[in-house]
C-alpha cells in the first residue's frame, strides 16, 4: 500500500482561489513573490509573512469584519469556480484529504487513507464523531453523496468520469478508478476553487442544476446568511470537532476564535482603503498595489502579502469570431507587450513575474519545459500587422469583456485594447459586473472575443482552466485530449514530466490562452487582528481580535 502521507515535490494549487477563475486580483508585495500563483492558488506557498504555524491565540470573541473585493456568483463550493466562493466558504467546508503548509497530502475528515498497489482503489477511513452544522454526524453516506456529485462538476469533471465512491461501512469509503490516475490524490486534496467539500447526503440530493439550497459543512464556522450585494455572514460553530495536532496549512487544529465573520462586499478599492484606515473593517481584501505602497508603515495597520496567488491570463474566445483562427491567436502572441499589461494591472514589476511556462514558478521545479520559449514576449507589432493582413482582417469589431470589481482585470483589458488598436484593429471594451462576466465566459453563444482574468491554477497541468471545452475560451483539441489522458494514465508523477513537455509544445502551437504574468496579493488588517495566515486564500480559523 502507498503511504497515507505523500510528499509532493510540486506545489499544489489551492485556489484559491482565488480563480479561476477566481481571480486573483491584485497583488502586493511579494514576500518572495513566490510564485506567483503558486499555483496560484494553490501554491501560495505563499502563506504570507505570517503563514508560519503560530501558537493558537487566546479566544477573543467579537465580530471580524472583512471588506471583500468581489461578490461570489454562488456559495456552492462544488459548483462555483470563483475564488470568492472558496475564500468565503473555506471555513465552512472541509475535505477528506487536504495539504499542510509544505503541501504534503494528509487526512482531514479522513482518519487515514490508502491507495492500492495497482492504483485503482483509494480507501478512506473516516474520523468518527465529526458533526455537520445541522447536528448530524458525518458518515460514509454523506461522503459518497458529496464526492460523487463533486467528481461530475468542474472540480472533478474530465478526470474522474468513470470513477465512483462507494460505502464499505459507516466509517469507510472506497474510491474506485477504472484505470490508474497519477493526479488522483492531488485533485482530491487541492483546496482551491471547486474543492471537494463534504456536505450532508440530504443536501446533495436536494441540489438542482443551480446548486445546493443549504450551505452545511463540518468546518469551524457555519453559514448564517447571504444578503446579495451586501454581505455573507458566518458564525462560530460551537460543536465543531477539530482535528488533533498542530495547526499546519489547511489541516490540524482549528478553532473559531471570533463569534462571527462578516464578508462585506466593497467593490471600490478606495472605499476599502478608507474603511481600514477608519477602523470600519478589521481586514481588507485585495488592496491595489499603488494603495498598498501608501498604506505600508501606517500605525495600527499590518500588511499580509500572499505570494503567488494567481496568474493573469488573456483568454481568446475560440468558438467564434476572429480568434477561432489560430493565426489570429498567433497574432496576439506576437503583439502583446506583457510588461505594459502587467504594470498597468499590478503597478510595479516587483509585484509580478513573467514566464513562458504554463505552470507557476514553484511548480517549475517539477514541471518545466523550454518548449515555446522563443514564442514568448515577442512584442513585435509589425509581425502582428502582417498576420492580420494574411487572415484578411477588414476592420471588424473585436470585443473585449471585463469587470471593474477586480481592478486588475479592467486595467489589463484597457491595455490590451490599446495594443490591438495600435495595429489598426477596431476594438470595443464592454464592462460588466463580476457575476455577469462569469456567466458570459461560460456561454459559447456570447459574442465576445477576448478577456483577461486572474486564474487560480489547479494541482496539476491537466486541470488548467483554459484547457476546458467550456469556459476558459472553449478549447477543442483532440491532440490535447490525448495528451491529458496520457498524462493522467502515467503510473507516477515522475513519469508525467515527458508528457508535460509535449503538452507545453502543443500549448504554444494551439495558443488556448496567454499567461500574462504570475502575481501575488496584499491584504491589510488592523493590529488588533492576530493569527491571520494565507495558503491560497485567507485562513480564518485560529484568528482572534482584541478590543
Amino acid at each position: 500500500m502507498k503511504s497515507t502521507r505523500i510528499l509532493l515535490t510540486l506545489f499544489l494549487v489551492l485556489l484559491v482561489a482565488i480563480g479561476l477563475i477566481g481571480c486573483s486580483s491584485n497583488t502586493t508585495k511579494d514576500d518572495e513573490k513566490d510564485d506567483q500563483d503558486t499555483a496560484q492558488n494553490e501554491t501560495d506557498d505563499s502563506t504570507d509573512d505570517s503563514d508560519e504555524d503560530a501558537d493558537e491565540p487566546a479566544a477573543s470573541g467579537g465580530t471580524l469584519r472583512i471588506a471583500y473585493s468581489a461578490q461570489p456568483p454562488s456559495l456552492d463550493q462544488h459548483l462555483s469556480t470563483a475564488a470568492a466562493t472558496t475564500e468565503i466558504m473555506g471555513s465552512v467546508y472541509e475535505q477528506l484529504i487536504s495539504v499542510d503548509s509544505e503541501y504534503q497530502i494528509v487526512p482531514q475528515l479522513a482518519e487515514s487513507f490508502e491507495q492500492s498497489d495497482d492504483g485503482l482503489e483509494i480507501t478512506f477511513k473516516l474520523r468518527e464523531g465529526v458533526l455537520f452544522h445541522n447536528g448530524k454526524e458525518m458518515k460514509a453516506e454523506d461522503v459518497v453523496a458529496s464526492m460523487n456529485r463533486w467528481k461530475d462538476l468542474p472540480g472533478g469533471r474530465g478526470q474522474f468520469d468513470d470513477a465512483i465512491f462507494e460505502e464499505i461501512d459507516e466509517y469507510t469509503v472506497v474510491f474506485k478508478l477504472d484505470k490508474p490516475l497519477s493526479t488522483a490524490l492531488t485533485a482530491l486534496s487541492q483546496g482551491g476553487t471547486t474543492f471537494s467539500g463534504i456536505m450532508p447526503k440530504e443536501v446533495v440530493e436536494a441540489a438542482d442544476e443551480t446548486g445546493v439550497t443549504e450551505f452545511i459543512g463540518t468546518g469551524p464556522f457555519k453559514f448564517v446568511e447571504w444578503a446579495h450585494d451586501q454581505h455573507v455572514k458566518l458564525e462560530k460553530f460551537d460543536d465543531y470537532v477539530s482535528q488533533e495536532g498542530e495547526s499546519n496549512g489547511l489541516v490540524g487544529e482549528k478553532a473559531a476564535l471570533v463569534d462571527e465573520i462578516i464578508f462585506e462586499f466593497v467593490l471600490d478599492p478606495s472605499t476599502r482603503v478608507a474603511g481600514i484606515q477608519s477602523g470600519q473593517y478589521d481586514i481588507v481584501h485585495n488592496i491595489p498595489n499603488d494603495n498598498a505602497i501608501l498604506l505600508e508603515g501606517t500605525p495600527g495597520l499590518v500588511s499580509h502579502v500572499a505570494s503567488g496567488i494567481s496568474t493573469m491570463v488573456a483568454i481568446p474566445n475560440k468558438s467564434r469570431g476572429i480568434f477561432s483562427d489560430v493565426r489570429a491567436r498567433e497574432m496576439l502572441a506576437a503583439l502583446i507587450d506583457y510588461d505594459e499589461v502587467m504594470t498597468a494591472a499590478y503597478a510595479d514589476p516587483q509585484y509580478y513575474r513573467l514566464s513562458h511556462g504554463m505552470m507557476l514558478e514553484p511548480q517549475e521545479a517539477y514541471w518545466y519545459s523550454e518548449q515555446g520559449k522563443e514564442k514568448f514576449y515577442q512584442n513585435d507589432p509589425e509581425k502582428a500587422k502582417k498576420i492580420l493582413e494574411e487572415i484578411g482582417y477588414d476592420g471588424e469589431t473585436v470585443t473585449i469583456i471585463t469587470d471593474r470589481e477586480y481592478v486588475t482585470h479592467y486595467n489589463a483589458a484597457v491595455v490590451l485594447q490599446k495594443q490591438l488598436e495600435s495595429i489598426g484593429m477596431n476594438v470595443e471594451l464592454q464592462v460588466y459586473d463580476w457575476a455577469t462576466l462569469l456567466d458570459k465566459v461560460k456561454d459559447p453563444n456570447e459574442e465576445y472575443d477576448l478577456y483577461a482574468m486572474g486564474h487560480s491554477l489547479r494541482a496539476d497541468p491537466t486541470a488548467i482552466y483554459y484547457f476546458g471545452k467550456g469556459e476558459g475560451g472553449f478549447t477543442e483539441s483532440e491532440e490535447l485530449d490525448q495528451l491529458l489522458e496520457e498524462f493522467r494514465n502515467q503510473p507516477t508523477l515522475d513519469d508525467t514530466k515527458e508528457v508535460f513537455d509535449r503538452i507545453q509544445k502543443w500549448h504554444w502551437e494551439y495558443i488556448p490562452a496567454l499567461k500574462l504574468g504570475e502575481v501575488s496579493r496584499t491584504e491589510f488588517s488592523t493590529d488588533k487582528v492576530e493569527g491571520l495566515r494565507h495558503q491560497g486564500r485567507m485562513l480564518l480559523w485560529n484568528v482572534s481580535k482584541s478590543e
